[in-house]
């Protein structure tokens, strides 16, 4: 980023566009290098082993789906740099002409990410090796090269700098995107986010906006080591001036990074991790060519498997296994098991869980986060508020337990399974 441009930036009480806002809000209802590795290297677990040698390094993302893909460049102009016609799917193969591919979560976040820099030319990005090496998931892979270096910043090992250099870039009318590397790397932000970033627009009377959007890969599941498997969501959905959403798949992933770049306040924006080499359709017809009708609001949760018996929430990484056991809940018990995506943690979209649950009469919360002061204590109160006299039992909870997150090898004890959901299912028809 040269002076030159800072200094032409907006000032920072421009309107906001309210056209790419609108995009955001469709929904009618409220609302290595030696620098990426050096924090994993520490031990033999993460340089040698499922972070940083083995499924994420050297494994399915450096090598195979997501590095190996990336994107193929056309002639034609964009800003910054050049235009792209093609991307290139998940195997590394060009993709149909059909804007509908199959694609893993991390490939659709990298074209959701190359669409919105191409909608507007003020979208940065920056963050830890997110530039030459493509990011430690390779979720920025190849956009360096397409933007250059101007548009797609590495930046020191300093999260607090990186957010504050964000927060001054949003007052000159930039919308910044920031890549914090793992959860657990978030919080020398967190003074940053917290006292700044969410405050901002309230504090300036409505004058300043910051679109600033903030990029984490949350949860466990991928055999790391201390501080690469937190769930930090209820910090900042405890926050006001924040919009907290969450992808569980490929489609929503690649249509809700566009929509929280777009958004005129900050957003959180939670990737599962353990969830980004998984594959499914997508549709990547850019935001702004994509009908109203045919996306789903940022802040809109969603029913992904209907049921009639017990209703299951969740978010995030717990979404997937909340469908298994719905399949196993069908097979096994002859029981059929609602599942309902939330999407958004603040605001939260509670509408279809308080039908849903009217309709089944029993409602499970789940997600990887301890249980103490979680998304699923606002669920249970909100839900029994709403829906208490159509409760056939207490709103039960599945989650990590109220303690530090456990050394690699006893995290599958520690995360929500298929055995603790229908358990919590078992003992919801026991009432």
């Amino acid at each position: 980023m040269t002076t030159s441009e800072m200094a032409t930036g907006p000032a920072a009480g421009a309107p906001a566009n309210t056209a790419r806002q609108a995009a955001v809000d469709a929904d009618p209802r409220p609302a290595g290098t030696a620098a990426s590795l050096g924090r994993e290297a520490a031990g033999s677990g993460a340089a040698g082993g499922s972070v940083a040698g083995g499924s994420v390094a050297g494994g399915s993302v450096a090598g195979g789906s997501v590095a190996g893909g990336s994107v193929a460049a056309g002639n034609g102009t964009a800003p910054g740099r050049r235009a792209v016609t093609a991307v290139v799917d998940g195997s590394g193969t060009a993709g149909e002409d059909s804007a509908r591919r199959t694609l893993t979560l991390a490939k659709a976040l990298n074209t959701g990410l190359l669409a919105a820099m191409q909608a507007d030319p003020k979208t940065v990005i920056m963050g830890e090796d997110v530039g030459k090496l493509g990011g430690v998931f390779r979720i920025t892979d190849g956009l360096q090269e397409l933007f250059g270096e101007e548009r797609v910043i590495d930046t020191p090992l300093a999260e607090s700098a990186i957010v504050g250099t964000a927060i001054g870039l949003a007052m000159r009318g930039f919308r910044p995107v920031c890549e914090i590397q793992f959860d657990g790397f978030v919080y020398p932000a967190f003074d940053q986010i917290v006292s700044q970033l969410a405050k901002m627009h309230y504090r300036s009377a409505g004058r300043v906006r910051l679109p600033v959007t903030i990029r984490i890969p949350y949860g466990g599941g991928i055999g790391a080591v201390e501080h690469h498997s937190e769930s930090p969501e209820a910090y900042f959905c405890h926050t006001a001036g924040l919009r907290v959403v969450t992808c569980s798949n490929p489609a929503d992933a690649h249509l809700m990074i566009q929509q929280a770049v777009a958004s005129d306040d900050p957003v959180i924006f939670l990737e599962p991790k353990r969830r980004y080499w998984e594959k499914g359709e997508v549709d990547t017809t850019p935001l702004a060519d994509l009908p109203a009708g045919l996306r789903t609001g940022l802040h809109s949760a969603r029913v992904v498997r209907p049921g009639e018996d017990a209703t299951v929430v969740a978010y995030g990484p717990m979404v997937r296994t909340c469908l298994d056991a719905a399949e196993v809940a069908a097979a096994e018990d002859g029981r059929s098991l609602e599942v309902i995506d939330l999407r958004s943690l603040s605001p939260l979209d509670l509408d279809p869980v308080i039908e849903s649950t009217r309709r089944t009469g029993r409602l499970v919360a789940v997600h990887e986060a301890p249980s103490n002061v979680s998304l699923s204590s606002e669920i249970a109160a909100r839900v029994t508020e709403q829906a208490f006299y159509h409760l056939e039992a207490p709103v039960l909870r599945v989650t990590g337990f109220d303690t530090p997150y456990p050394p690699a090898r006893l995290e599958d004890h520690y995360l929500p399974d298929v055995d603790r959901i229908l358990d919590a299912v078992d003992r919801s028809f026991g009432y």
